[in-house]
């Protein structure tokens, strides 16, 4: 189960920075290898406060490992030809890092591996970049010799995903009043992509705006909507329009009701906890709104079910010879993509990691 992480406590917030910074899959920097370590040490305090506020780290390895774990259990039931199931966690730039996963796997003597993004909508500075970093372990041997891998790349419209934020909207909405609901506004809300990334063909926009469409036709459009995005980082052009300038924008126009909505991050971390929660919504209530987030995804039964059946029919239909070991989407590179270990990295997965 690969996803990008976080620290589980404050004093591992500087590693997690600097592994951070170092990607250039997700972070182009100019001389990246001088640059990344000075912008982890200048950045690390004030993200150790953001840490502290939400409780002292960040949960995603406590729910990650929760879902591998439910959804390996129901795996068992659903495909027990390939049974019994264990799920690993394969973080980018907290631990687990892949290598320690990669050495765990190796010493547990796995033979058969599912590489399973954790991101539901494909970016090659996320999904992209992990499975980079698997690539080049097992190329290496650290997994072991003579694994089968095959690819669950993306996942943004399947039909349990999509109802599992639909439910979690409408908790959300439900705390206005019923001859008001309709006023609210949804702004479903991912992390935003340098434009450097997005120009050179990337598909992450537009799968999050399918995943966006999905839920808004699951609720029958009953709210108007935005996509917007967070998290911007440096001064470097990013995509738009942010999270927080929509509700400002918002509160402009006169809307006072908004729901918040996390639809490219399956588990609550300092994202959704810190920047949404403390920071958006407190915005928003200044601003005169009543403002609520959408609960994420978390120990969902919805969604975790949703995983066991990804897994399941991946499973199934690739040991029916139905599909390869990757899809005919993760083996096209973007058009502008220069990356050569992007084009080893699809070639080796594509033939079952051998």
């Amino acid at each position: 189960m690969m996803n990008m992480g976080g620290p589980s406590t404050v004093p591992e917030t500087h590693d997690f920075l600097k592994n951070l910074f170092l990607d250039g899959d997700l972070i182009p920097l100019p001389f990246q290898s001088i640059l990344a370590p000075l912008i982890a040490k200048r950045r690390t305090p004030q993200i150790e406060k953001q840490y502290e506020d939400i409780g002292g780290g960040s949960p995603i390895l406590h729910y990650t490992k929760l879902q591998g774990e439910r959804m390996a259990a129901l795996l068992d039931e659903l495909h027990p030809a390939t049974a019994p199931h264990k799920s690993y966690v394969a973080f980018r730039y907290a631990r687990p890092l892949t290598d320690e996963t990669a050495r765990q796997m190796k010493a547990d003597g796995v033979k058969r591996a599912v590489a399973f993004t954790q991101y539901p909508q494909y970016s090659c500075s996320t999904t992209g970049s992990s499975l980079n970093e698997m690539y080049r372990k097992g190329k290496a041997g650290e997994v072991g010799d003579g694994v089968e891998w095959s690819v669950i790349d993306r996942w943004g419209t399947h039909a349990g995903f999509i109802e599992a934020v639909a439910q979690n909207i409408e908790r959300a909405l439900a705390k206005f009043p019923a001859e008001k609901r309709s006023e609210t506004v949804l702004l479903f809300s991912a992390h935003s992509l340098p434009m450097s990334v997005v120009n050179r063909g990337d598909p992450y926009v537009l799968e999050v705006s399918s995943s966006v469409n999905a839920v808004m036709d699951r609720l029958g459009h009953s709210n108007a909507f935005r996509l917007v995005w967070q998290s911007q980082v440096g001064p470097s052009a990013w995509m738009g329009m942010q999270t927080s300038a929509a509700i400002k924008g918002l509160a402009r126009l006169g809307k006072k009701q908004v729901v918040l909505v996390p639809i490219a991050f399956t588990s609550d971390h300092i994202e959704t906890l810190y920047e949404l929660d403390l920071e958006y919504v407190k915005e928003g209530q200044e601003l005169g709104m009543e403002i609520y987030r959408a609960e994420s995804l978390n120990d969902s039964p919805v969604f975790i079910r949703a995983l066991a059946d990804l897994a399941a029919t991946h499973l199934k239909d690739y040991s029916s010879g139905k599909i390869g070991p990757t899809s005919l989407q993760l083996g096209l590179r973007c058009p502008g993509c220069t990356n050569a270990t992007c084009g080893a990295q699809k070639t080796w997965f594509a033939k079952g990691g051998r």
